[in-house]
């Protein structure tokens, strides 16, 4: 076999394994206190989908944020890190006040919103995505992707709200514009509504067929595709 040969077949065996899907299913997070832990992500409002023990001390506890496909563990016997050590998990809101409001009326400390500005690499806020400058309230242009807020767990490990409301291009698959909750699909209507009220300002005249772009603006919206206008 030639080197040509064997250069092809390891492309094939990539592109073949491009074909199978791989679902992040569970984050693993350290806490020293596993009741403790319990009841402050059963205050967040997720749903509690294990408690398991054995009599050895082997515990595991598994929570699902609302919408999400992938879940949380914590437990006795499950990791090696150290309590407190799982730092930039991100969580994507659709609406970042909505989504603060929610924990403040659970008695859930939050940050106000911020978003990144100035020079990444200077500054002493804790590092995020946007780098280690944190400006307060949500980015200005609210562009997607750009506005934050962050809170902890009792033994700190940090969580941040990231709003998006557009995807990138490519993000999405194109046969997966699926939205995970109604409320997440109402505040897409309404972005759309806003947007579509610009158009028949452009057009000058009532859109007799406004479901249609409704339903493109959306689902071009969600896959990061060009807006309609």
């Amino acid at each position: 076999m030639t080197i040509i040969e064997i250069k092809r077949d390891v492309e094939t065996e990539v592109s073949k394994s491009r074909r199978t899907d791989l679902k992040l299913e569970v984050v693993v997070i350290s806490v020293s206190d596993v009741d403790r832990a319990k009841a402050f992500y059963a205050k967040l409002g997720w749903r509690l989908d294990a408690d398991f023990a054995s009599a050895d001390g082997w515990r595991v506890i598994q929570f699902t944020p609302p919408g999400s496909t992938c879940s949380v563990i914590f437990g006795t016997n499950v990791t090696s890190a150290a309590p407190g050590s799982a730092q930039g998990l991100y969580l994507i809101v659709s609406d970042l006040e909505a989504a603060r409001q929610d924990l403040l009326t659970r008695g859930v400390k939050v940050s106000k919103p911020f978003h990144g500005g100035g020079d990444v690499h200077a500054g002493t806020d804790e590092p995020y995505l946007f780098g280690r400058i944190r400006l307060g309230g949500a980015d200005p242009e609210r562009g997607s992707y750009s506005s934050f807020a962050s809170f902890r767990d009792p033994d700190g490990n940090g969580w941040f709200f990231q709003e998006v409301t557009m995807r990138l291009p490519g993000r999405i698959d194109a046969l997966d514009a699926t939205f995970s909750s109604s409320s997440e699909l109402a505040r897409a209507l309404r972005r759309a509504a806003v947007a579509h009220g610009e158009h028949e300002k452009r057009t000058g005249a009532h859109d007799e067929n406004w479901q249609d772009w409704y339903a493109d603006y959306i689902v071009r919206e969600q896959l990061g595709q060009p807006l309609p206008t």
